[in-house]
């Protein structure tokens, strides 16, 4: 090994429980003497932590490591690209450093050092991924904001015909309950007021080791760390929002009431072809709302599934009006090989998806702002995230999560923190935003 050990940079690319995945390799990596640096320009060695979920998501990886190698930089991809594409990446991109999957992550201290001890490409990819959870390093923070993702559990054990991320990322594993609430008690020493759990259904959380689900019983422990405010719980699965779990959530005062469930349509035929539960969406909704008053919901739908017909999507439209979501995402149906639905018949035309899209947006859009515009004059608890000058500050109510959701602008004349939590009084409102005072 050289006496001074490279300089490392990470570019994390797709979804949250990527962004866990990256900061846990450069904890890894700071851990193993590596300089870590946010500037991939002042690096020697660049890691890009890819996604591969959908076609656009291939693209956005592909447009990151092409300039990259391009400048001479030694790059190596890791994540879902180089686990989907394993040979056929290296063959087309020869000039990468190295290549790590989503099984292997946990390896990237050796896999650098390989990588600088060799002129040879290094190959690190299972082509079976099995997660492993990291224990025994401290996670590098590259991201923003109050918040922090607390990856709970990794991989999925369901087979919706449209997903690829059963063969990218192995079958469900969840982590420990202490080890999570250790994770969460350091994080809240070192900042952090708000903790979102994630996984890629973190309704199923803890059945694999504890033999029945236990989300209930880790928002139980969590509520009783002291260092954090606020708990946020993201993609839950429908069949499985049971009644315990949401009285969980309606008792507990540190979780906030907000229910992100991804329906991904509402006509049965179309769950059915989707291998998705076909059960009454609207009655789970309405059952949330019952429990929870005042929660806020976000679902995402998907549009042009493999044939999906203009009644299935009239459907779709109806059940968005008449159940007004508060927080709503669409994505056009992207066909991926090697998962069931690329064979169905018949696909839809992207012009059509792309209209049938911009339907329901458009449909959200005016929900979004009368739902916003009812929250004038009231007090609602909010979590500030930047204050800036002449007393504007920036933040998030309990309905919005970060990134994906919108924002609040504050005036106050009180002295205000990052993290703070207030009620601001909403003065007025945007289809995604507000406006308020403290």
């Amino acid at each position: 090994m050289p006496d001074k050990k490279p300089v490392i940079s990470l570019i994390s690319l797709g979804c949250p429980k990527n962004l866990v995945d990256s900061e846990n390799m450069l904890g890894i990596l700071a851990g193993r003497g590596y300089e870590i640096t946010l500037d991939d320009k002042n690096a020697d060695i660049v890691i890009i932590n890819t996604c591969s979920f959908i076609k656009d998501a291939e693209k956005e990886s592909v447009r990151t490591i092409l300039p990259l190698i391009e400048s001479g930089k030694k790059v190596v991809i890791s994540g879902c690209l180089a686990q989907k594409y394993q040979k056929e990446l290296q063959e087309a991109i020869p000039e990468a450093a190295g290549f790590v999957g989503t099984g292997d992550f946990q390896k990237v201290g050796e896999i650098i050092d390989n990588i600088v001890n060799s002129r040879e490409t290094v190959f690190d990819v299972s082509k079976n991924p099995e997660y492993r959870h990291v224990y025994n390093s401290k996670r590098f923070h590259i991201s923003a904001g109050v918040g922090s993702y607390i990856k709970i559990a990794e991989g999925c054990d369901y087979s919706c015909a449209f997903c690829v991320i059963p063969s990218l990322r192995g079958k469900y594993t969840s982590r420990n309950i202490g080890l999570i609430a250790k994770e969460v008690r350091e994080l809240g020493k070192e900042g952090a007021n708000e903790v979102i759990l994630i996984a890629q259904d973190t309704t199923n959380y803890g059945r694999d080791i504890y033999g029945k689900p236990a989300l209930s019983r880790l928002l139980e422990q969590l509520n009783d760390i002291d260092e954090i405010s606020w708990i946020r719980t993201m993609y839950f699965y429908p069949s499985s929002l049971d009644e315990e779990l949401l009285n969980t959530m309606a008792r507990l005062e540190k979780v906030v009431k907000y229910v992100d469930i991804p329906l991904q349509h509402s006509h049965p035929e179309i769950l059915r072809l989707m291998q998705r539960p076909a059960i009454d969406n609207g009655q789970i909704i309405e059952k949330i709302r019952d429990k929870m008053p005042g929660c806020a919901i976000r679902t995402v739908f998907i549009t042009g599934f493999p044939g999906e017909t203009e009644e299935h999507f009239e459907h779709l439209y109806n059940f968005t009006e008449k159940y007004r979501f508060d927080k709503l995402g669409v994505f056009e149906y992207s066909r991926e090989k090697n998962t069931p639905s690329y064979i169905l018949k018949p696909q839809i035309p992207a012009r059509v998806k792309k209209m049938r899209k911009k339907q329901i947006m458009q449909l959200q859009q005016g929900i979004s702002r009368k739902i916003n515009e009812s929250l004038t004059g009231r007090e609602v608890a909010c979590i500030v995230e930047t204050v800036g000058s002449k007393n504007r500050v920036i933040g998030r109510t309990y309905r919005d999560a970060p990134e994906v959701d919108g924002l609040i602008y504050i005036d106050t004349d009180e002295p205000l923190s990052p993290g703070d939590i207030v009620t601001a009084k909403i003065t007025s409102a945007s289809e995604y935003d507000l406006f308020g005072t403290v």
